[in-house]
């Protein structure tokens, strides 16, 4: 790993996460970088950081705000490393001219290997039948299999088409609900994803998997009405976003015998306080990892130090998510 760099100015680039790689440490060979993986948590030290740096990197923790864009004028490209994007103020980058990039889909499908893992643990009571035999007990206590069911998938983004293939790959059909995605894309064809609404994808599955972004329209979007439509069996995997999920409506249904488990990657709260899900052997829980394996995080860090050569060097970015692509404010304001 590259040492941390203190030089500033104009090509300088702030890293204020744990986001590092082979990538980044070639780039610190070619222009400056300064790395404060602290500093994401932290307003006072994240504006420290970010002032006159011309590229910011971040990943989920930092909450990059008009308030901080406006205060750094030298920022020219925000790089988010994953592909959520709720902590990023799109607009008002868009508005002040700053080009937005993200990694979307590089790490598509470790997050689906996870999902179809975390389903397998749930079906197969894979952590309790290990921590049994572990205290010298040998219940063989009988799963369920996945094959022959329906995998629904509330997304049909890209980590939600990576988990279809491989859902197809153990047998099952595979639903999806997604109002934003385009009905023809050829890709639903090839994965045989039939697109239906929310309901019926809810009613339909045995496994249903979340791979929402957490905005105002999917904050508890999996709630006690939804839940109530999963079959009895249900398994409910979250690799998008907690807040998708009402935990407490979770919970109640579980506490209620209505569904077969979950398997969640992700929580309303980061890290989680005291949960009544922790008490239950039908949960298996991962901390925010889905996406996070060597191979998808070396392909973020190139995709995302491409793009920021790419843009400091006058060119267009191939990742962009906001409108623009070369930066459209001057450096310095």
């Amino acid at each position: 790993m590259a040492a941390d760099r203190d030089d500033s100015g104009n090509g300088a680039v702030a890293v204020v996460e744990d986001v590092w790689g082979d990538a980044f440490d070639q780039l610190a060979r070619r222009r400056p970088v300064r790395r404060t993986p602290e500093a994401g948590a932290d307003t006072t030290m994240l504006h420290e950081a970010a002032t006159g740096a011309s590229a910011l990197v971040v990943r989920n923790k930092t909450q990059v705000t008009r308030e901080l864009l406006e205060a750094t004028p030298s920022v020219q490209v925000v790089a988010r490393a994953g592909v959520g994007l709720d902590n990023l103020d799109i607009t008002a980058a868009d508005d002040l001219g700053v080009v937005v990039v993200a990694a979307l889909g590089a790490n598509a499908t470790s997050v689906a290997e996870h999902a179809v893992g975390l389903a397998l643990a749930v079906a197969r009571h894979v952590v309790a039948l290990d921590s049994a035999v572990r205290e010298g007990t040998w219940q063989r206590q009988p799963g369920k299999e996945l094959a022959g069911g329906t995998w629904g998938l509330l997304s049909a983004g890209a980590t939600a088409r990576a988990t279809a293939r491989l859902a197809r790959g153990l047998g099952m059909t595979v639903v999806a609900h997604d109002p934003h995605i385009d009905p023809t894309m050829p890709e639903l064809e090839e994965l045989g994803i039939q697109l239906l609404p929310v309901d019926e994808v809810v009613a339909a599955s045995d496994v249903l998997s979340v791979h929402l972004p957490s905005t105002p329209a999917t904050q508890h979007m999996i709630d006690a009405r939804l839940i109530a439509l999963m079959r009895p069996d249900a398994i409910l995997v979250n690799v998008g976003r907690g807040e998708v999920v009402d935990e407490e409506a979770l919970a109640d249904a579980l506490d209620r015998g209505h569904l077969y488990g979950a398997g969640l990657d992700v929580r309303e709260q980061e890290p989680p306080g005291d949960s009544r899900l922790h008490k239950m052997s039908s949960v298996v829980l991962s901390p925010h990892v889905a996406g996070i394996t060597g191979q998808a995080q070396a392909r973020i860090s190139e995709l995302l130090c491409s793009d920021i050569d790419t843009v400091l060097q006058g060119g267009e970015a191939e990742h962009a998510v906001g409108r623009h692509r070369r930066p459209a404010r001057k450096v310095g304001g």
